[in-house]
């Protein structure tokens, strides 16, 4: 399996940085290529969320460049490995983060959302309310679970989908990195498909928009180079922004071929 990748952040319309923070990478190996994409969204509410999300996608995007790939060259790759270590980067940016927050008098946090998709599969770990979509077809299907506050409270029955869009808690977490005490990655693997788009998001991306919408404009039948990825990317962007989304925007494409 192939890959070709594209991507757009965008500061949004009232915050002074974004806090938000990508990462694409793909690279050759023995056994084919291998394509790793990776957000985090640092807390909108929270100080230093730039410093935050920028920090844990340092930290992936090493364990790709050398964890990863020294072991797929080598022919050593053993899958059952990665939920461990992406586990350990996880547990070592929050204590590193919330030692700093300590020092320096600040609370400071980000989600994470990766995938990595490598020789048929696709592998997954996810903190907070970045999302990750597989785009096929006609569909968009979500690949991970929000971990906030409006999410249980629906998931238990105590309110519904439509009042969640104007409740006030809505970007509360249950939790994230660097400013959780205990932080519980969740992990999940799947078959990658051909001619599928995997996206990944922050979620000022995805609040003013539908799925229909991103299937249009970013979907693998709609867009299917590069250029037209990016436009698509683009143009949502732009879309999210007219509708008054407050908060960072940012996404990235990664399209089998």
């Amino acid at each position: 399996m192939n890959y070709i990748a594209a991507y757009h952040t965008d500061v949004g319309l009232t915050k002074k940085t974004n806090q938000d923070s990508l990462g694409i990478k793909i690279a050759e190996t023995d056994s084919g290529q291998a394509a790793f994409g990776v957000v985090c969204d640092g807390m909108g509410g929270l100080s230093k969320g730039e410093l935050a999300s920028k920090e844990v996608i340092l930290a992936f995007m090493n364990w790709f460049d050398r964890v990863f790939m020294e072991s797929a060259c080598s022919g050593e790759y053993d899958t059952s490995k990665i939920n461990e270590e992406w586990n350990e980067i996880i547990q070592r940016q929050n204590k590193s983060l919330g030692q700093f927050g300590k020092e320096h008098d600040l609370q400071l946090g980000t989600t994470i959302s990766a995938i990595l998709l490598y020789k048929g599969r696709y592998y997954i770990v996810h903190v907070g309310d970045s999302r990750i979509y597989q785009l096929s077809g006609s569909n968009a299907f979500l690949l991970t679970n929000d971990q906030t506050f409006i999410a249980r409270e629906i998931a238990a029955g105590r309110m519904t989908v439509e009042q969640s869009k104007t409740d006030p808690r809505r970007s509360v977490l249950l939790q994230c990195v660097g400013a959780s005490e205990i932080v519980e990655p969740e992990f999940s693997t799947g078959i990658i498909f051909p001619d599928t788009t995997y996206m990944i998001c922050s979620d000022g991306f995805r609040h003013q928009i539908s799925e229909e919408e991103m299937i249009s404009k970013i979907g693998p039948q709609n867009a299917s180079d590069e250029k037209s990825m990016k436009d698509g990317c683009v143009y949502l962007t732009q879309l999210v922004k007219e509708r008054r989304e407050t908060d960072n925007i940012t996404v990235g494409l990664i399209k089998t071929v």
